[in-house]
């Protein structure tokens, strides 16, 4: 690669440090929030539903802002409104309800996620470099280590600043995306030629082959965040450890091993078959989800918690790589509706999950859950048969 662009890469990587900051910073208070202000599991899982929610919306109009400002400008925005919806979680809950002032600053930085997930990825995928699928997982990895710095960094700071002081903890984390934006401001970015782009809108929009890499999402999306964002108040709360504990080896292990997962699928991505890896991923995601919900031993709970971590990890980079392989000329429209229904899936399962837990409990939620992987796994099955 052209050494020019190796800043271009360290803002990409930088981006989804900064998502993984947005979504995954606000679940390690979950306990806080429930102990303090009295929410309901279903309240709890709405908050991320906002979240991700907005973020579709953000996936739908980035398109637009793309093809006005261009790929960069809309870099710099979207790392405006995730450090302006972090410090505003600190400022409004002096002068409005708490959970309130929550809703709207979720909607704010998620507006910035959603941006960030719609143009970071076809920046570093016109970049002039080999092994596509290979990049796109390694910059995706850094969402993992981004989680993991997240999870490591808020239980700390809880614990150091008590759970009256929890304003403060978005108001430090602001800190990031405002220097990533700083940066971004300064590097060389490819700009799309996007006269191409709408012929997925045209031809391809209810093509069998798009509408299974939709679904492909959705799934990747839901068995993903649904995991990672009620782990940590499942180890706590339903296995009984400390909060410490429940954060480090629930999100943060799950995190850890989601990261290794993509290094992994970046080295042998050229050599391994995209949908045989969505097979045996979705059928190991499946018994994990299985032994979380039905095991009361918490050391296996919190292994397979960390083990559901590594299955999921080629869902969403390998989906958004074999997207540009099967419709090479997709462009940033493509990369919107792709983002839309990942995100449609990251706010469905874990409300869902939220849901299911206030009538019959948290390992009912993580079993009804399952059918997210096994929807990826007949999905996989389909498409062979339509390749064939």
């Amino acid at each position: 690669m052209d050494s020019s662009y190796k800043k271009t890469r360290l803002a990409c990587y930088g981006g989804y440090i900064v998502q993984a900051i947005i979504n995954n910073f606000l679940p390690i208070l979950f306990v806080i929030f429930k102990s303090q202000y009295a929410l309901s599991y279903e309240s709890l899982g709405r908050l991320v539903f906002i979240n991700f929610f907005t973020q579709i919306f953000a996936d739908f109009l980035t398109p637009y802002i793309v093809k006005r400002v261009g790929l960069k400008n809309s870099a710099v925005l979207c790392h405006i409104f995730a450090t302006l919806g972090l410090v505003s979680l600190f400022i409004l809950p002096q002068f409005i309800d708490t959970y309130t002032a929550i809703i709207i600053s979720v909607m704010i930085y998620a507006f910035g996620s959603g941006v960030i997930e719609v143009v970071i990825s076809p920046i570093v995928e016109y970049l002039p470099t080999d092994n596509k699928s290979g990049n796109m997982a390694v910059l995706h990895s850094f969402y993992c280590w981004g989680q993991v710095f997240t999870v490591t960094v808020t239980t700390f700071l809880v614990s150091m600043l008590g759970y009256s002081l929890w304003r403060y903890v978005p108001l430090i984390w602001a800190v990031i995306p405002f220097c990533n934006m700083i940066f971004f401001a300064t590097v060389k970015v490819v700009e799309p030629k996007e006269k191409t782009s709408k012929t997925l809108d045209k031809e391809n929009i209810f093509n069998k082959k798009f509408l299974y890499l939709v679904i492909f999402m959705v799934c990747s999306g839901a068995s993903e965040i649904a995991m990672s964002q009620w782990a940590s108040i499942f180890a706590q709360n339903g296995l009984k450890v400390s909060k410490t504990v429940g954060d480090l080896l629930g999100p943060c292990a799950f995190a850890v091993f989601m990261g290794i997962g993509r290094i992994v699928y970046a080295l042998f991505s050229e050599k391994i078959p995209y949908l045989k890896v969505i097979i045996i991923s979705g059928i190991l995601c499946t018994a994990c989800y299985l032994v979380v919900g039905i095991c009361k031993i918490p050391a296996i709970s919190l292994v397979a918690c960390a083990v559901c971590g590594f299955t999921v990890s080629m869902f969403w980079p390998g989906t958004l790589s074999f997207a540009v392989k099967t419709f090479p000329n997709g462009g940033t429209f493509m990369f919107s509706l792709i983002a839309l229904s990942g995100d449609f899936g990251c706010s469905s399962g874990p409300w869902l999950l939220g849901a299911i837990a206030d009538n019959t409990g948290l390992n009912s939620g993580f079993i009804i859950c399952t059918v997210f992987p096994i929807m990826m796994i007949v999905t996989a099955f389909l498409f062979l048969k339509e390749k064939d």
